[in-house]
């Protein structure tokens, strides 16, 4: 099988056709785009995820808290506590252990977030530092937004910009190979788009105004966030491909590596639908949080995406970019 994540054929015919246990506590369970499963606990909601990170061992305690925790958020739930499992190669030394708990240990604190506590080791089976963490949130049930509940005819809505997470990994892994081909003050600001990560405060503006569904652009791009989205929701989308917002420097990263923006890892960047578009963008431009909105969803199951006169459909997720440069 190729780097990256399981293609989704794959997923249904060995992973999900395996799940044939469904506990009536259970409020969301496994299935395609879902960035997490929920139990009812009361009148509450406890809300799981977890996530690894596999594409870079840079900076890959704060990326691995950020996935995490913007997997709770797409929610709507509070993030309240998470379980850290590390693994390093052979080589690897105590500095390096001691950085990883720092920088999530940082952003713990930031949030109001517990570690609950999680697992370390050495293991010759890993090539570097893989990093995985387990997040637990709660919300009131009757609050809980899932991937999977977007309606036709509702606007759908990108906060900052695609491209994000991708552009600063490739800045700093690449960094050498782009400065022969691109100013130096372009790659130090894609190094820093790392600052961007969080969708927290992008999920609680959200919240505010009503959501119909929220879903963390990560693996795959926007064009497989927007995938996800629609197949877990039964829909058909008509996306502006114009309007969707990307940085500059995101594009000159990728035109340097012949890689597709649209396709490459978006955390900093969540999808939402909901019935008021315009509304929320002004909401987040309150906030300090850029937005724009790229189409709605529609009745049936075309994804099509529009560029001017072009007209074309959206396929099922496919091997991130971001493995094809690294």
């Amino acid at each position: 099988m190729k780097t990256g994540k399981i293609p989704e054929n794959v997923l249904k015919r060995s992973v999900l056709k395996k799940l044939t246990v469904k506990r009536p506590e259970v409020l969301v369970h496994s299935g395609i785009g879902e960035d997490c499963s929920v139990l009812q606990a009361g009148n509450d909601a406890i809300v799981l995820s977890t996530d690894p990170i596999t594409g870079t061992a840079k900076d890959i305690g704060k990326l691995a808290f950020h996935v995490t925790a913007n997997d709770i958020a797409s929610s709507g739930a509070e993030l309240i506590g998470i379980l850290l499992t590390i693994i390093f190669p052979p080589d690897s030394s105590e500095e390096e252990l001691k950085e990883i708990m720092s920088d999530v240990s940082e952003l713990a604190e930031a949030h109001q977030v517990e570690i609950l506590g999680g697992h370390t080791e050495v293991s010759a089976a890993v090539k570097q530092t893989l990093v995985s963490v387990t997040g637990v949130g709660r919300i009131a049930e009757e609050r809980l937004v899932t991937t999977g509940g977007l309606k036709a005819g509702h606007d759908i809505v990108v906060t900052k910009w695609i491209g994000l997470e991708g552009t600063s990994i490739l800045a700093k892994e690449k960094e050498v190979e782009l400065a022969e081909r691109l100013p130096l003050d372009m790659v130090e600001t894609a190094k820093s788009f790392d600052r961007y990560l969080s969708v927290v405060p992008d999920s609680r503006v959200a919240m505010e105004v009503g959501v119909s569904a929220m879903h963390d652009v990560t693996e795959g791009g926007i064009f497989g966030a927007l995938w996800e989205m629609a197949s877990a929701s039964g829909v058909g989308l008509e996306i502006d491909l114009k309007r969707i917002p990307v940085r500059q420097e995101t594009i000159e990263v990728c035109e340097v590596f012949d890689i597709n923006p649209y396709m490459l890892i978006s955390s900093g960047a969540m999808l939402i639908g909901t019935p008021h578009g315009s509304c929320l963008i002004e909401k987040l431009k309150r906030a300090g949080i850029h937005g724009a909105v790229v189409g709605c969803a529609t009745a049936g199951k075309d994804r099509v995406v529009l560029n001017g006169e072009e007209r074309r459909f959206l396929e099922p997720p496919k091997t991130d970019e971001l493995f094809r440069v690294l």
